[in-house]
């Protein structure tokens, strides 16, 4: 169970990625038809009404809209960030966004991550157990430095998409990152230069 996401990644490579991700995407989002690429951020969250909150829990993933207050100095930034957060701080809240990865880096990362389940149980309780100090100790977390991202609540632009866990490995594959200042391309290798990749 280990190799859990990278295993899956491959299946993914090697019958092909795109119809990996159009498979699953029709899967999750019942609505979409056709291609997932022109699956919109806020189409996402109309439709996925019953898993909006306003709260987030450390540990669980989420997806949400989000506008930097500092968007004019940064060189990018996510639109529409797939996160796991992990640290509450004043007037906001630490995350992991797996956006920041290529497809296998971000399956690569959610095997070590998922070595911090709390239990087996994939449901409302299921949760990572971690925090800055476990992920920077274990080289196994190697992966999760270009990832670690500062959100304000107060420029969080919609509700919380709370993602289940029986669809982290969905939700991991989906091609719903909006970069702005940047390809995803360059975000990609910006961020496999930060890991020393």
């Amino acid at each position: 169970m280990s190799n859990y996401f990278t295993d899956l990644m491959n299946q993914a490579l090697a019958k092909g990625l795109e119809a990996y991700k159009i498979q699953d995407a029709r899967n999750w989002f019942s609505t979409q038809t056709n291609n997932v690429r022109r699956v919109q951020p806020r189409v996402v969250l109309q439709k996925s009404n019953n898993n909006l909150t306003n709260i987030t829990y450390i540990g669980k993933m989420y997806m949400f809209i989000y506008d930097p207050a500092t968007k004019q100095t940064l060189p990018y930034f996510d639109r529409f960030p797939l996160i796991f957060p992990f640290q509450k701080v004043p007037n906001g809240f630490y995350g992991i966004n797996l956006h920041y990865l290529p497809y296998l880096l971000r399956a690569k990362l959610m095997d070590s991550l998922y070595q911090t389940i709390n239990n087996d149980k994939m449901d409302e309780t299921t949760r990572l157990k971690i925090n800055y100090g476990i992920l920077n100790r274990a080289a196994k977390f190697k992966y999760f430095k270009p990832c670690v991202k500062h959100y304000l609540n107060n420029q969080v632009k919609s509700r919380f998409l709370y993602v289940d866990p029986k669809q982290w490995e969905t939700a991991l594959f989906l091609p719903l990152e909006r970069f702005e200042g940047a390809s995803k391309t360059q975000v990609w290798k910006d961020s496999k230069r930060k890991i020393g990749i």
